[in-house]
């Protein structure tokens, strides 16, 4: 590993690594704070290890303490998205393969990036606050100093203190509670990971909560107002599992639980291992979206068993994840519904392009993020251009058969390690050492280092599409005497997915007159569907179209909820029908307290409100 960098951290991993990781910590939601500290067993990668580098963000480090001895240690200048560099200089000097426990009694601070603290009324029960965690991709640094990169992995042991009526999770199996022995008001929460891996997986939540069995190793979590909804949303969880399996390997992670987020948690989901989470948006109460779930099962092989190495290699988690999320489709509901799923991605990935603009290197499947924010870089194209090339190479290489052996085997040689493009190419190559005169036709810069949509079209089976593409192109030539033609028989037949491709596919199109969608409202009725997805795509057709009526709901959706899939594009349309851009700055500003770190900062750069003037 030595010399490589990772230029999202400050951690000197070419010098040592952190083996595990032993956390002791205190959840006060008075002040907002976590305090305790981290144990990390180091591992010296070269002779005379003297001094170490860890990643912090925003953290008070009160004392060090190496092997039972004080170490000293000083933080770096304040880096405007990677925080302060924490230098520690070691009592002694380790050799190669040498081992040593660095502890560090620290605090976080109230707005650690990492941290989401929601007083009682922002949560379902209004009862009781509520604390979650999201570490991905470099904010674990801000409640806990270490080497904040994906290219460590470690096993790690906690034990939480929280207040004794609520209920402390995190990534990893559960190992018993007891009442704090030094506060009868309070219980101590223990848990116990044996698996390594980086510290964006790391994940932490206290709150009021519920459980319920879904399967075999397999719970629900969520506040109870909720809890049946999800049971019941969620109980084809099992059946996905052992689908997984029987495409990628054996489920190394024991426990697969999930837990159902408040609204403001800022993704559709999120892979930590043993607890994923999920959005309540995905509550749509027919399982039309629990898709979602088949693709947080699969990062269990893609990301969390084999990982990126830093966060320029992105596409090898979520390119392969989407890749093994549409096989489980597959098997599940059929080859169709994997095309069709791939077409849906195909256009998200046409619009992600076209937000960003085709010459931004951030559309490279492997950008350069050397002073860029991994987070300002979140798009669908590691997870859509990912999966074309993907795609691209199974059609190429002998079918999606042939292509998952490959995928299989790649996962079973870079289990439990840190990956980059160049590994996987050069694995590619080995397994498929009999087709090397097809693999050297592919352009492999203009897939990896060139800017917009990739060099090859992508073409899918359109069965379970013809309808939707009949039904747009029937609205989008419409002329206003076509309109009495439309009544509620034309989706009838549809199913969830349909009608999402439907209003996906308009949205390629020109904007409709607004003559147009009040008659599509009149004979269809969107408004009064709760189903997330095409609520969201609904009203962005609606506010293109520069419909007023649309503008009250879609200020609602936006900050109802805060996963940034539905959040960033409802602003940014909004922010765009000119005559309302005030009020959606206006409302912007109100809610942004109630909004995700994450999120409030990339909408507040969308809608080109400065620092300064928030």
């Amino acid at each position: 590993m030595a010399g490589e960098t990772d230029p999202s951290s400050f951690s000197s991993f070419q010098k040592c690594i952190t083996k595990h990781l032993n956390l002791k910590w205190h959840v006060d939601f008075n002040s907002h704070v976590i305090k305790g500290s981290v144990a990390l067993t180091i591992e010296s990668l070269e002779q005379k290890l003297s001094s170490l580098v860890l990643d912090t963000k925003d953290l008070t480090i009160h004392r060090v303490i190496t092997n039972g001895q004080e170490a000293k240690f000083s933080l770096g200048a304040k880096h405007a998205f990677k925080g302060s560099a924490l230098d520690i200089t070691l009592p002694f000097e380790m050799e190669r393969g040498q081992q040593a426990v660095v502890e560090i009694f620290y605090e976080a601070c109230p707005e650690a990036s990492a941290l989401q603290w929601l007083n009682p009324e922002q949560t379902a029960g209004k009862q009781h606050p509520y604390l979650f965690s999201q570490c991905q991709a470099i904010h674990c640094r801000s409640m806990i100093p270490c080497q904040d990169t994906p290219s460590v992995k470690s096993t790690y042991y906690a034990q939480v203190s929280a207040p004794k009526e609520l209920v402390a999770l995190m990534s990893a199996q559960r190992d018993g509670e007891e009442l704090d022995p030094q506060d009868k008001s309070r219980k101590i929460f223990r848990f116990r990971q044996t698996v390594p891996m980086p510290s964006y997986l790391i994940a932490v939540v206290v709150g009021a909560l519920e459980w319920r069995q879904i399967g075999p190793r397999s719970r629900v979590w969520s506040e109870k107002e909720i809890i049946d909804k999800a049971a019941y949303e969620f109980s084809e969880t099992e059946t996905m599992l052992k689908t997984a399996e029987d495409l990628a390997g054996p489920y190394v992670w024991g426990q697969y639980d999930l837990l159902v987020l408040p609204p403001s948690f800022p993704y559709g989901g999120m892979e930590n291992p043993c607890l994923t989470y999920v959005t309540p948006t995905l509550l749509a109460g027919d399982r039309s979206l629990a898709n979602v779930i088949a693709h947080e099962i699969a990062h269990s092989w893609m990301g969390n068993l084999v990982t990126n190495r830093t966060w320029e290699h992105f596409w090898l988690n979520e390119g392969h994840t989407v890749y093994l999320e549409r096989m489980i489709g597959a098997r599940m509901f059929k080859e169709p519904f994997r095309q069709f799923a791939a077409m849906g991605g195909w256009k998200d990935l046409h619009d992600s392009v076209k937000t960003m603009g085709e010459t931004s290197v951030l559309t490279n499947l492997v950008p350069n993020l050397n002073e860029v924010d991994p987070d300002d870089a979140f798009s669908s194209v590691p997870y859509e251009k990912g999966f074309a090339l993907l795609y691209h190479l199974e059609q190429l290489l002998g079918g999606s058969d042939v292509f998952m052996g490959f995928i299989k085997a790649y996962i079973q040689r870079f289990a439990f390690n840190s990956v980059t493009t160049d590994d996987w190419k050069t694995f590619l190559y080995l397994y498929f050492d009999d087709k090397v005169a097809v693999l050297n036709k592919i352009d492999w810069n203009a897939w990896f280092h060139t800017p917009g949509m990739p060099p090859v079209h992508m073409k899918f089976d359109s069965t379970l599409a013809d309808a939707c593409i009949a039904l747009c192109q029937r609205w989008s030539k419409a002329k206003e005497s076509d309109l009495g033609s439309f009544s509620a028989t034309d989706i009838k037949e549809m199913s969830s997915h349909q009608l999402i491709e439907f209003l996906a596919l308009l949205l390629l199109e020109d904007p409709l007159p607004v003559t147009h969608v009040q008659r599509m409202q009149a004979v269809y009725n969107f408004n009064a569907i709760n189903n997330a997805e095409i609520r969201f795509r609904w009203l962005r057709l609606c506010l293109q179209a520069h419909w007023d009526d649309a503008v009250p709901l879609a200020l609602r959706m936006a900050t109802e909820q805060g996963r940034m899939k539905f959040t960033r594009p409802l602003f940014r349309d909004l922010y765009n029908f000119t005559k309302c851009r005030n009020e959606t700055v206006s409302k912007y500003k109100e809610y942004k307290p109630n909004m995700h770190p994450i999120t409030a900062m990339l909408v507040g750069k969308d809608l080109k409100v400065e620092l300064s003037e928030e």
